[in-house]
């Protein structure tokens, strides 16, 4: 068979498309062997490009008859309607003035004008119907074809980001007709919901695509940059300068490839939060609404996983872990505020900081590591029946663990800070995305081992301190009551148990959310308040069973104990005022009382309010103690005193301004006065005296005064002269130490009343009294002392 010559056509008549394809398969003369197979190969393409165009004629076909449907309805409605008018007119034209157009108007019309809004409803439905239909035939279309494209390994990607970009923009519009559909038209809800079922999976095909060509795109721009370049990874490291961020090298086309792929990810991410807006109005959308920013995952993905290969020889080592994930963060971070931000703001992502979402995804990481590799193994270490050694080890471990992850926090929120957004004010959900301690969120049980942890080493801390007999009378100089910037007295005890409390504070403010701080605090420092309060309970409870508070170094024991304890709670209500504190109390009181508030005594006090009402209580209950046993003292000391009932029938003893016998119980009031307010802080020494003086007035009062004795004038000078001695006592703390003994004071007046006012006494009673301005005294105990008086 002959070959037939066929000439070609002249190069000028060809496009250039056509010669550029020619050019690069038939570029030497060894490829017109390949020119059959290209032949095939360009029928089997025209014929897939021909299926395809038959395909879409068919469907545009289906779309025009549906149209066409729809309109002959909408015809033969609007026909129905414009019937109606005439008849409407012609009844009106005819009807008689006895009330037949007024029927018309009353009854026709109302139906005429629902039949109307029905109809125009009808309409409105079908035009937004096809509309979206034609929409998301687009965007499935194209969806379609980038399928195609990516299935094909064409080289050229820019067709492909074209048509995603056609994709998104009508994804957006679509968006914004299902939002005004929901906002205008709550009852189409069968509409919107078969919309969202078909742009759901087109998103679905469309989001993965794009996520894997940004990734082939990183690659191609060397990312991630290799670690080594990274030079001392010391704790305390400069920042490197040899290590340049692979986005800000790359240039021409590769950069803008690279912007339209981050601009494509933005753009899905804003119009996924824009369709979670609308599908949970009503609903709490916080959570749902503010994700991760996918671009910037995708650059932190593949450090975390170049990274894990390092720290997997760093299990022991956590400082260069922590070294590593600081240092890649401080160098990269300032190529998110310059050239990824710009890209969020264009992309009208609100927001989003790309330079938080940088540290924060960074952040994650580290903690999902921690999470999955290092704590498990340091759990499994504790949890191992080994040697005590090993088991001090593990915990040693464990606390240089923790001690290192504060130091991260401080260092990572440093660089946050510099986005202008502080931190003390943020929500818990922006503190737990920069924090490590985000891992403890999800396991309870690891914040109860930590916390347990804190409270055995803060024991072993302080347990020198409590058996050196000195830290309990030595004075902390200067230390001040935070509320009266007084002298408190506080012995060395009460500032060692303080600094180990404030140690726990310190870490427990390291926790990202108010529920961790609160539940740690709970089981790591109330316990060391519960420890310090029983060791001031078992000094002042063995003093009390040696000497039953008789010696005055028991005093002074106990004396120093009230003071320790007077310390730690004022310094404990003063932190509760900080809204540190204040948060924890209201949450605590939130969970536990089921309401806002929770009771009005516990939220003033906040989270430790049990803790202080404990101090508080040991506190009062042991200054009543102590003016308990000085009256029970005094009481023994003026036994004869008051037994000798004829000595307020004599004048006073020659030479003596006071009675004998009373002298030495007055010498031992003043001399435990004197002991207790050298060793006690002042404010509970105030509390000490006023306690004190109703005590001797009851007791004297009912030992003399109540009694059947006889007072005579000179008896009555007697007894004037010595509570006047007794009131001198405690005239040194106030002006009118009489206020404080009332009943001694009214029953002196009542027997220095001539014999007339005693017989109104006798006489008047209650009213008698009230005129008199007695008022400590009953009609009976007035009456008692009146008639011993003679």
């Amino acid at each position: 068979m002959d070959r037939i010559i066929r000439t070609l056509p002249p190069p000028s008549s060809l496009s250039v498309s056509v010669v550029s394809f020619l050019n690069a398969k038939l570029n030497e003369k060894e490829d017109l062997e390949q020119a059959p197979a290209l032949l095939s190969e360009l029928r089997t393409q025209c014929h897939v490009l021909d299926q395809s165009l038959s395909d879409l004629n068919t469907q545009l076909r289906n779309y025009l008859i549906n149209h066409a449907s729809h309109s002959d309805r909408t015809g033969n409605l609007l026909r129905d309607i414009d019937a109606k008018l005439g008849d409407l007119q012609s009844a009106s034209c005819s009807s008689s003035p006895d009330g037949g157009s007024g029927k018309v108007l009353g009854e026709e019309l109302p139906a005429l004008a629902k039949e109307v809004a029905r109809v125009n409803t009808v309409r409105t439905y079908a035009e937004t119907a096809l509309k979206l239909d034609t929409l998301v035939g687009d965007i499935e279309d194209a969806v379609s074809s980038t399928v195609k494209r990516t299935l094909r390994r064409e080289p050229s990607t820019k067709s492909s980001e074209e048509m995603r970009s056609v994709a998104i923009r009508t994804l957006k519009l679509t968006e914004e007709i299902l939002r005004l559909v929901a906002k205008t038209h709550p009852e189409w809800t069968r509409l919107v919901s078969a919309v969202d079922h078909r742009v759901d999976r087109s998103l679905a095909i469309l989001r993965p695509q794009a996520i894997a060509d940004h990734r082939s795109l990183l690659t191609s721009l060397g990312w991630p940059p290799p670690l080594s370049t990274l030079n001392s990874l010391g704790p305390e490291s400069k920042r490197s300068t040899d290590a340049q961020s692979p986005l800000f090298t790359m240039k021409g086309d590769l950069k803008q490839q690279y912007s339209d792929s981050f601009l494509a990810l933005c753009s899905l991410q804003e119009l996924q939060r824009q369709r979670k807006s609308r599908q949970l109005e009503g609903q709490n959308r916080e959570i749902a609404l503010h994700q991760p920013l996918w671009a910037i995952e995708e650059l932190v993905n593949p450090i975390s996983v170049a990274s894990q290969r390092h720290f997997s020889k760093w299990v022991d080592k956590p400082e260069y872990i922590f070294a590593l994930v600081y240092k890649v963060t401080r160098d990269y971070v300032d190529s998110m505020d310059e050239l990824l931000q710009p890209l969020v703001d264009e992309a009208m992502l609100s927001g989003y900081s790309c330079r938080e979402e940088w540290i924060s995804a960074m952040v994650t990481s580290l903690s999902t590591y921690l999470a999955k590799e290092i704590f498990p193994m340091y759990v499994s270490q504790l949890d191992e029946e080994s040697t005590s050694e090993k088991h001090l080890q593990a915990r040693i471990s464990w606390l240089h663990l923790i001690d290192q992850m504060i130091a991260f926090d401080k260092r990572v929120q440093s660089l946050a800070s510099h986005s202008g957004i502080l931190l003390s004010l943020q929500e818990d959900a922006k503190l737990e995305k920069l924090s490590s301690f985000s891992v403890f969120i999800d396991k309870p049980d690891w914040l109860d081992l930590w916390a347990d942890i804190e409270l055995t080493d803060a024991f072993v801390k302080l347990k020198p301190e409590i058996e050196n007999e000195r830290s309990w009378s030595t004075e902390v100089r200067g230390v001040a009551v935070l509320s009266a910037q007084e002298d408190n007295k506080s012995p060395a005890i009460a500032s060692a148990f303080h600094q180990r409390f404030s140690a726990v504070i310190d870490r427990c403010r390291s926790l990202p959310s108010i529920e961790l701080r609160s539940r740690f605090l709970k089981l790591a420092g109330a316990p060391i308040i519960h420890r310090f309060l029983g060791c001031l309970l078992f000094r002042c409870q063995e003093a009390e069973g040696l000497t039953a508070l008789t010696d005055n170094d028991a005093l002074m024991k106990v004396a120093k104990s009230v003071n320790a304890a007077r310390y730690f709670e004022s310094i404990l209500k003063e932190w509760c005022e900080d809204i540190f504190f204040l948060e924890m109390g209201l949450n605590q009181d939130t969970s536990t009382d089921g309401n806002d508030f929770g009771s009005e005594e516990s939220s003033g006090n906040g989270i430790l309010y049990e803790e202080i009402k404990k101090l508080e209580e040991f506190r009062t209950g042991w200054v009543e103690k102590l003016s308990t046993v000085v009256v029970r003292g005094f009481d023994v000391c003026c036994r004869d005193y008051l037994k000798n009932k004829k000595q307020w029938q004599e004048k006073g003893e020659e030479g003596w301004m006071v009675s004998q016998s009373f002298v030495g119980a007055l010498d031992y009031l003043q001399g435990k006065m004197s002991i207790l307010e050298e060793g006690l802080n002042r404010v509970d020494f105030v509390g000490v005296w006023r306690s004190l003086a109703p005590g001797l007035d009851k007791l004297i009062f009912n030992g003399i005064l109540m009694t059947n004795a006889k007072f005579s004038d000179g008896g009555v000078e007697r007894l004037s002269n010595d509570f006047s001695v007794l009131f001198g006592v405690f005239g040194a703390w106030c002006l009118r130490p009489e206020g404080f003994f009332p009943k001694l004071s009214e029953g002196l007046k009542l027997l220095k009343m001539g014999k007339k006012q005693l017989q109104n006494c006798l006489a008047g009673g209650e009213i008698w009294l009230k005129e008199n301005r007695i008022r400590h005294l009953t009609a009976a105990e007035s009456e008692k002392i009146a008639k011993n008086r003679i």
